[in-house]
């Protein structure tokens, strides 16, 4: 039975891997509203208190990450740098959030380098863990913290979607890990 259950687990997987091409064409995207989201106000990095609302006429990629993530943060910010580059005088239209899950050790300084270093355009926000975890809960993220042993003490295993927000403030689209930045692009131009 186990047997069966490998060959058929690696078919599965070969499979979407032939498929992913077709996956990611963007004539496949199809928006909806979803029920969660919503707006909400935190600090950003320069200390200042920012709400959703405040980029109101703006395509938002929101994403939950930590700094201290080893992989799936730098990851997908490097993914929507390159949504930016791809989008050219467009981009303008764009605004990235990057809300830690990790207030604790993101302060406003370390969320400032960190962002900085994928592009200054970024904003990353941050407040006290009860009010990151009620807007994780407003858009059914989740994360779990996992003691690893090391320098850094913990790790946060996380939601790695990246939420796609019109200019009125609906979710429109999540974006799964690792999603090509042309893909991101084709979402962010349908709403443009």
């Amino acid at each position: 039975m186990l047997k069966i259950w490998k060959k058929t687990s690696i078919c599965l997987v070969l499979g979407l891997f032939l498929l992913l091409p077709e996956l990611w064409a963007s004539d496949n995207l199809k928006l909806r509203y979803y029920k969660k989201g919503g707006d909400f106000t935190l600090t950003n990095q320069y200390g200042k208190k920012t709400s959703l609302q405040e980029f109101r006429g703006k395509v938002i990629l929101l994403f939950f990450g930590y700094t201290m993530c080893p992989d799936v943060c730098p990851t997908t910010l490097l993914e929507m740098k390159g949504a930016l580059e791809l989008l050219g005088h467009q981009a303008d239209q764009v605004q990235i959030l990057f809300v830690t899950l990790d207030p604790d050790r993101d302060k406003q300084e370390t969320l400032k380098t960190y962002l900085e270093f994928f592009d200054p355009r970024m904003v990353g926000l941050t407040g006290t863990q009860e009010e990151v975890d009620l807007v994780i809960k407003q858009y059914a993220a989740r994360y779990r913290k996992r003691d690893v042993g090391s320098a850094a003490g913990y790790l946060l295993d996380h939601t790695a979607f990246s939420y796609l927000i019109d200019q009125e403030g609906k979710l429109r689209y999540l974006f799964p890990f690792k999603t090509p930045p042309n893909y991101i692009v084709s979402g962010v131009k349908k709403l443009l």
